[in-house]
């Protein structure tokens, strides 16, 4: 961009970085052409002289308004002032005559109101701050001063803010050429409203963008005399069709069919609409609706513009009956018919749909089906009906509903311009040019194709206009500039649009050629433009072509370029819709000039070009201005500046480029007034009054013998790289002056203190002896006193001592001995409490084991009796019995097999959360089997003995005469039986699968064990080491309290044992047998043995009031009790007491979780979220010391916890320190339940903490943007 600059140690320089593009540092070695670079960011780099650019150190923090004024012209300098700028949210800069606007994603109405438009309404450009309404009001002026028809040209990629810096472009001049029309409706705002109708019907949601303008839009505001406006029109290029049938995730349709679909319920239903999401045009995309847009409001608000820009209500509804029919049309699906390679609707949806399109479109429901579904060929004057596969149908449906859409776009555009009208008087005229900016996606079709050769021409317009400003600039200050070089894009554009030979002509050719396709037009572009600089073919490709654009390489794929040229209306279609019975539907299709056609070929690309070229002949009569609109990220977010991004911005939009041209000439221009200030003291001479400034400025550039620099009449030109190459030579000597003054002032300090310093040491020396005397004085008197004050003090002190010794002595044997007594007592009430406690439990065992034993005793016995009664029975009745003793065994067998499936279930559901138990658990499956095995023997050995009774009964039956056998019957007995035994086999194989699996698993289970062994025996060694210090500690402070207490009490003092507390003493009380207990934590009810089912029954009652009375307590703010959470010991009392812990099932944890999940509801409030997260980590702190699981033992040693980064895991660290009362927690052995309500206990803990996070996080964002706010006019003031 220029040429090479002078670095020296020390200088501020620019170097490139792969993640924010250019970073500044200081040069801190230079060898040859290689600068060792020392960044901002820490990190030290070494790069060429060519790719590294001067820093200007005396720029302002917040950037200069007019990028021209910046003393270094450049890539680095010119997105640091943009950066700066946009951090102080001022978003508009200048280049020159170019504003750049940089998108702040956020509403700015302060910048854009009727007092800031009066602002600018008059003043010379650059007076004020960069702004739209400053670009705006020169048109205005020059159009009005010089009588010369203006344009402005926006352009920028999508989501950068064309469309609204469009709005703000056209708002002022409205402002300024407002004049109100006969018929109520002004033409400015007619102008202005056109936008929102345009946009619901022209812009769409993509993946840059929510608003994204799919059209190219030139808007002519036309003026008289008086600088009024008197009429407008608006041109529109390339609307995007093929969004109409097709769009990817997450883009949305147009505007306008979401909008339709979310009308009022009686436009709705009058168009047969429902959700947008039932329609195939618009579920394609699961992006439906967007933030902060409400369709609703929307389709009324564009309704209201319809009518101010002179839409009248039945054209209205006529709009939105064609838009209702194409989403209709889109529904229609197609299948296979009878005859070969025919279509017919594919079900009644469909045919519901195809019915519907037809009422909207006022048409032939028959007709429709047969244009869809048939096409006629004519050739020689006969005309051939030919039927459409259900693919071709499917094709043609979507051709129909694009070519609906596209009329009915150009209809609105031709009806808005018609109500606005055009004044064929003026002569004047401001034209707005809202135009897509450069656009390369990983997939680029014929519309980026058209949307960048567009960007090509306006480039080559902006390059030209850049050059003659150039020019201009050089002519006012009378300089020579005829060796200064251009270098346009013309061979690029010869390539796109040279005719005959260019791209276009070859589609156009493609396109009329029969059985034409995409891979045939990409070899003819490979076989022509093979030599061409500017194109090439991608590898690994086979119908891919790229360009080499001036912004960069774009890659197209021409598998659509074909379909998207062809721009016709098929007859059958034309002569359908024409012979429509609404007249808006027939006046979108006129009849057609050659009706013997079935179709007439019309190329898009080369209609495209012609309008691209009729719009840059009106710019080339117009004085153009440039508007670049800025997108600086991605995310769509304020506050974020992509150093990358907005580079390549830049460089699409032609901005660098400009800066390119500049710097082929004298980028760099001065005062001569500002350059002698900042230069002189390198020619200290021309700073005196005796040299006007062009002599000192010829003087100074002479001294540092500078070529190729130009004096104009009030500026001096450098070239690129002397301004740097200036300032090296002004930091030199500055760094010269500085050593000679630093010398100076060093001497001259250094003199001054050895004066200073000899003067002070002699009055210095004469105070220290006379303070010296005076001292030893002092000190002799001092003692004198001290002597007799001692010997008064020891005497008072020792009297003192022995006084309080005494009483000391006293006092502390009496409390002693008074303490000694009370625990005797005390001991002995408890000891005797204990023994009545133990002889009541004991008695009350015995008598209830007396009871129980006596009514087993009568239940065994009548057992017995029943069951030799039924052995006699059995004798009478041996067939039936053999079946239903089958039966039972049969269902004995699917229970046990059942029990034995849910044991294996819960054993692998509990698996990862009960390690500790498996051991336990392995044991008990063994015994489960080994009891199927012994219950299977049985049930074999009971049907071998059935057998055997069943044929000895049958022999005597066959003594008796009296007696007939029911031979029916005993078949139907046989085969009952056999079906048993096949039964019966069938378990016996699922026994012996459940072992096999059995086996496996307990093989992984030993691996698995082998594992924690090792790590449980490392864990013993370090718990053991830790003991014995702990006893060695234990031992020490034994004997310093032994010590303490010979010195104090030379009377022995009796002492209690510590193992004597009441606790001890209640190891033979009431038993706790898990064989008693339910799953639900409640006492087993006994089998059979009377009226005990309405005391359990009450039992139940209670503890059903008690657990909610419970939920009720806590449910409420209980608040804390000595700075402990009363709802979290309450909970945890609770739940021990009822042994909920150890149950297998209950609801208890599920309702309090759902007391924790209801708290986390209102998380607006912190008060309450640290409420409930008090309470839930207290409670999870107790879980973690108590719970443990069945079979593991409380005095396994732990590893010791590494340090968490979470929350929760720096909370169950710091609880591993905390003590606890012992008496209130203990060691529980737990079920699954408890378990997993600790994880979920936990989960809430991490809930409540991240939501107390966020909200103390948005307080504080608040406070801290309010005071940013505030602090921003002061820094803007200081610098």
């Amino acid at each position: 961009m220029g040429s090479i600059a002078r670095f020296t140690v020390g200088s501020h320089v620019w170097v490139e970085d792969a993640d924010v593009a250019w970073i500044d540092g200081l040069v801190e070695e230079v060898n040859g052409d290689n600068l060792t670079v020392n960044c901002t960011s820490g990190k030290k780099v070494t790069a060429n002289v060519s790719s590294v650019y001067p820093k200007d150190v005396e720029v302002k923090r917040c950037g200069v308004e007019d990028m021209t004024r910046l003393a270094y012209l450049h890539e680095p300098g010119v997105l640091r002032n943009l950066k700066s700028r946009y951090g102080m949210n001022e978003i508009y800069t200048y280049t020159g005559n170019i504003l750049i606007a940089v998108n702040p994603f956020q509403r700015l109405p302060h910048l854009y109101n009727d007092h800031m438009m009066g602002m600018y309404k008059g003043a010379e450009f650059g007076e004020l701050s960069p702004h739209p309404f400053a670009i705006a009001d020169r048109a205005y002026r020059l159009m009005m001063n010089y009588g010369i028809s203006q344009a402005i040209l926006v352009s920028g990629e999508s989501g950068a803010g064309k469309t609204e810096s469009t709005k703000m472009l056209m708002q002022y001049l409205a402002f300024m050429g407002g004049k109100v029309e006969s018929g109520g409706r002004s033409v400015q705002q007619q102008v202005l409203e056109s936008n929102p109708v345009l946009e619901a019907f022209g812009n769409a949601k993509t993946v840059r963008n929510n608003n994204s303008s799919r059209f190219g839009k030139f808007v002519e505001l036309q003026f008289d005399q008086n600088g009024k406006i008197s009429g407008a029109a608006i041109r529109t290029y390339l609307l995007e069709r093929s969004r109409v049938c097709q769009i990817s995730d997450p883009e949305r349709n147009y505007h306008c069919f979401y909008m339709l679909c979310a009308a009022p319920p009686e436009d709705r239903e009058r168009y047969k609409l429902g959700d947008a999401a039932s329609f195939h045009y618009l579920n394609q995309s699961n992006c439906i609706k967007l933030d902060g847009m409400d369709d609703s409001s929307e389709y009324i608000a564009t309704r209201r513009a319809m009518e101010i820009v002179g839409i009248s209500s039945d054209e209205q509804d006529a709009i939105f009956r064609v838009v209702a029919a194409i989403l209709h049309l889109g529904n229609v699906d197609f299948s296979e018919g009878s005859e070969a390679d025919s279509s017919v609707p594919k079900d009644e949806k469909s045919q519901f749909h195809l019915r519907t399109a037809a009422e909207l479109f006022m048409c032939d429901e028959k007709s429709l089906e047969e244009s869809l579904c048939k096409r006629v060929m004519v050739t020689r004057g006969e005309s051939i009906v030919r039927n459409l596969d259900s693919r071709g149908a499917a094709l043609s449906r979507d051709a129909l509903a694009r070519i609906v859409y596209s009329r009915l776009f150009d209809w609105l555009v031709n009806k808005i311009n018609t109500s606005i009208g055009q004044d064929p008087t003026s002569k004047l005229l401001i034209g707005v040019l809202d135009i897509y900016g450069f656009e390369s996606f990983k997939t680029n079709s014929f519309e980026q194709f058209c949307i960048n050769l567009t960007n090509e021409k306006l480039q080559q317009h902006f390059n030209q206009h850049v050059f003659k400003m150039e020019q201009e600039e050089y002519t006012k200050e009378e300089i020579d500039w005829s060796y200064i070089q251009f270098v346009d894009n013309q061979e690029i554009l010869d390539l796109i649009e040279k005719k005959p030979g260019g791209i276009i002509s070859l589609l156009d050719e493609t396109c009329m050629l029969r059985n034409s396709n995409h891979e045939i037009f990409a070899e003819k572009l490979y076989q022509k433009f093979k030599d061409n600089p500017h194109f090439s073919r991608p590898k690994f490709s086979r119908s891919d072509f790229t360009i080499h654009h001036y912004a960069g390489n774009v890659t197209y794929q021409t598998d659509l370029f074909l379909d998207k040229n062809i721009d016709y209306a098929v007859n059958e279609h034309q002569d359908l819709l024409h012979a429509s019975r609404c007249p808006f539907v027939s006046s979108l299709f006129p009849p057609s000039e050659e009706s013997t056609k079935s179709t007439k070929f019309t190329s898009i690309g080369s209609s495209f070009k012609q309008q691209l070229q009729a719009l840059l002949e009106t710019l080339s009569t117009t004085e153009p201005h440039y508007m670049r609109c800025i997108k600086p990220n991605n995310v769509l977010k304020p506050a974020i500046f992509e150093n990358s991004n907005v580079l390549q911005q830049l460089r699409c939009g032609g901005v660098l480029e400009a800066i390119r041209i500049s710097c082929l000439g004298y980028p760099t221009r001065r005062t001569f007034d500002e350059f002698v200030d900042r230069f002189g003291i390198l020619l200290p001479e021309v700073l005196g009054e005796s040299y006007d400034e062009v002599t000192a400025t010829n003087m100074l550039l002479e001294k540092v013998n500078l070529t190729g620099y130009q004096i104009g009449k009030t500026k001096v030109f450098l070239r690129a790289g002397q301004m740097a190459e200036l300032d090296a030579r002004r930091t030199e000597v500055l760094n010269c002056s500085a050593s000679k003054i630093q010398r100076k002032v060093r001497s001259y300090l250094a003199r001054r203190n050895f004066i200073e310093l000899r003067m002070s040491s002699t009055q210095l020396q004469a105070i220290c002896r006379g303070q010296i005397a005076r001292f030893h004085y002092e000190d002799l008197r001092r003692k004198a006193a001290s002597l007799k004050i001692q010997t008064y003090y020891r005497m008072h002190f020792a009297r003192k001592n022995y006084r309080d010794i005494c009483s000391a002595s006293t006092t502390i044997q009496s409390g002693l001995r008074g303490m000694a007594a009370r625990r005797e007592l005390h001991f002995r009430q408890q000891t005797k409490a204990a023994v009545i406690i133990q002889s009541c439990c004991r008695s009350d065992l015995a008598s209830s084991r007396y009871m129980g034993l006596k009514k087993a005793a009568i239940t065994t016995q009548c057992a017995w009796r029943g069951r030799v009664a039924r052995r006699e029975l059995r004798k009478l009745k041996m067939a039936a019995k053999e079946s239903g003793a089958l039966q039972a065994a049969k269902n004995k067998l699917e229970k046990q097999v059942e029990e034995l499936t849910w044991r294996l279930q819960l054993e692998k559901r509990m698996r990862t959360d009960m390690e500790e138990a498996k051991t336990q658990e392995n044991r008990k499956l063994q015994q489960k089997v080994q009891e199927l095995q012994l219950q299977s023997k049985e049930t074999k050995d009971l049907l071998k003995r059935e057998q055997e009774n069943a044929k000895t009964a049958w022999e005597k039956a066959a003594l008796v005469p009296e007696i007939h056998a029911d031979t029916t019957l005993v078949d139907e007995l046989t085969a009952e039986n056999e079906k048993l035994k096949t039964l019966v086999v069938s378990l016996e194989t699922k026994i012996d699968e459940t072992e096999q699996k059995f086996e496996e698993m307990k093989n992984a289970r030993e691996e698995l064990l082998k594992k924690a062994i090792d790590a449980e025996s490392k864990i013993n060694g370090l718990t053991n080491t830790m003991l014995s210090f702990q006893e060695k500690m234990t031992n020490m402070e034994a004997e310093n309290q032994l010590l303490r207490q010979q010195a104090l009490l030379r009377t022995p003092v009796r002492t209690i044992p510590e193992n004597t507390s009441p606790k001890s003493n209640l190891t033979n009380g009431s038993p706790h047998s898990e064989e008693q207990m339910t799953p639900h934590g409640t006492p087993r009810a006994p089998k059979d043995y009377g009226n005990l089912a309405q005391p359990r029954a009450s039992f139940f009652e209670r503890q059903h009031e008690s657990v909610d009375a419970l939920i009720d307590c806590v449910a409420e703010n209980v608040g804390f009790s000595e700075g402990k959470p009363v709802a979290a010991i309450t909970i945890y009392k609770c739940l021990v007491h009822w042994k909920i812990f150890e149950t297998e099932k209950t609801s208890v944890f599920d309702r309090l979780i759902q007391i924790f999940g209801s708290a986390m509801q209102n998380h607006d409030s912190n008060e309450d979220l640290a409420y409930w997260l008090s309470n839930s980590s207290t409670l999870l702190i107790i879980l973690q010391k108590s719970l443990k699981a069945v079979g593991s033992s409380g005095t396994t040693p732990r590893k010791r916890p590494q340090p968490q980064s979470s929350f929760l895991g720096r909370m169950v660290f710091r609880s591993s320190t905390i003590t606890v009362d012992m008496d209130l927690v203990r060691q529980i052995e737990a079920k699954y339940p408890a378990f997993l309500f600790k994880q979920q206990l936990a989960a809430f803990v991490e809930g409540l903490y991240g939501m107390i996070r966020d909200n103390v996080k948005k307080e504080l964002s608040s406070l801290l943007l309010h005071a940013i706010q505030v602090l921003h006019p002061m820094f803007y003031c200081l610098n």
